[in-house]
């Protein structure tokens, strides 16, 4: 059981994913950046990610993977109350992604916006999503994280090129009698902006015409996650009053496998509880990261829904957040196709 002192119980009620349809290997990332494509997968544990195609739009991805997630929850569209959009990699300012999905969906009756906290997105939204139905602003809330990296990274850049994919998850966040979202352990830290930084911004962009891609201070990264995430999760689980055996799967942000390794050994995960690794084949998805690992554990059968789970999402900002939860119900097979 997860305990929340609210008045009214969320969790999750369904799930659904976008994989982009075209896979792109280690061999062909490596053509611009001199290196070997061991060299990645012993780096990254990446072996191949998602690239999306022109008609695989941000709002197209996050369409179809809503609309799974409410096929599987069983709710209509016209139910949601709110929706939310983490991500990071939405090149126009204007309009918002969220306000495009809910009237693709038909989730008309109520507000739309989205959420830039980069790859703790999706764990933010969750926690606003769980907040908003406690408070009764809404009985149910659409949340998608959704990522086109492959938008924002500069090909050539031997510190990003390899590690980011593309996709989206979305689950759909309803009333429920018994709390399925546990309190959120979050935070942000500034102090360290500027491990994961634009660079240079569109402003600074001068004559040469420099990308202005994501640039990342990689070994820093890994020695902040390993660190600080881990008293995260364990301040978590303390909000939950859950124990660590009682877990059935740990899903963090998949960063790169090194990342999720040292945190599963550093939190002495007992041997039944299954860690996501989907980040050898979908590469960091950054807000999408977190649904579709969920995913990736429910349709290959290595959790079942209702079982307890600990996310974690992590990255630029500094952002961070972990929550345990119970696993919601997925449609089978994934949806593979811009419906």
């Amino acid at each position: 059981m997860i305990s929340r002192n609210t008045v009214r119980g969320a969790r999750m009620l369904g799930l659904g994913a976008y994989r982009p349809r075209r896979e792109v290997g280690n061999a062909e990332v490596c053509r611009l950046l001199d290196v070997d494509p061991d060299w990645v997968l012993a780096r990254s544990g990446i072996r191949t990610r998602r690239f999306a195609a022109e008609d695989e739009s941000l709002v197209a991805m996050s369409t179809a993977a809503g609309r799974d997630a409410l096929a599987a929850a069983d709710v209509d569209a016209g139910a949601v109350d709110v929706t939310l959009v983490a991500t990071m990699s939405h090149t126009a300012t204007s309009p918002q992604v969220a306000t495009q999905v809910a009237h693709e969906l038909g989730a008309v009756n109520g507000p739309a916006m989205d959420i830039g906290a980069a790859c703790a997105g999706f764990c933010y939204c969750l926690e606003l999503a769980a907040s908003l139905i406690a408070s009764g602003t809404a009985d149910h809330v659409l949340v998608v994280g959704a990522e086109r990296m492959s938008d924002i990274v500069d090909p050539a850049d031997r510190s990003t090129a390899f590690i980011f994919g593309d996709g989206a998850g979305a689950v759909v966040v309803g009333r429920s009698d018994e709390p399925g979202i546990g309190p959120v352990a979050w935070g942000a830290d500034g102090s360290q902006a500027g491990l994961i930084v634009q660079q240079p911004t569109w402003r600074e962009r001068g004559a040469d015409d420099e990308f202005p891609g994501l640039r990342m201070q990689g070994p820093a990264v890994f020695r902040w996650a390993t660190t600080r995430m881990v008293p995260l999760a364990q301040e978590a689980m303390e909000l939950a009053g859950v124990k660590i055996e009682q877990l059935a799967a740990f899903v963090p942000h998949q960063a790169n496998a090194r990342i999720t390794d040292a945190l599963a050994r550093a939190l002495a995960l007992p041997e039944h509880v299954t860690v996501a690794d989907n980040v050898v084949d979908t590469g960091n998805t950054s807000a999408a990261s977190v649904p579709l690992a969920m995913h990736g554990l429910l349709a290959a059968g290595r959790v079942e829904p209702g079982d307890g789970a600990l996310l974690m999402g992590f990255g630029a900002g500094l952002t961070f957040a972990a929550q345990v939860v119970r696993l919601p119900a997925v449609l089978a097979p994934p949806a593979d196709a811009v419906a």
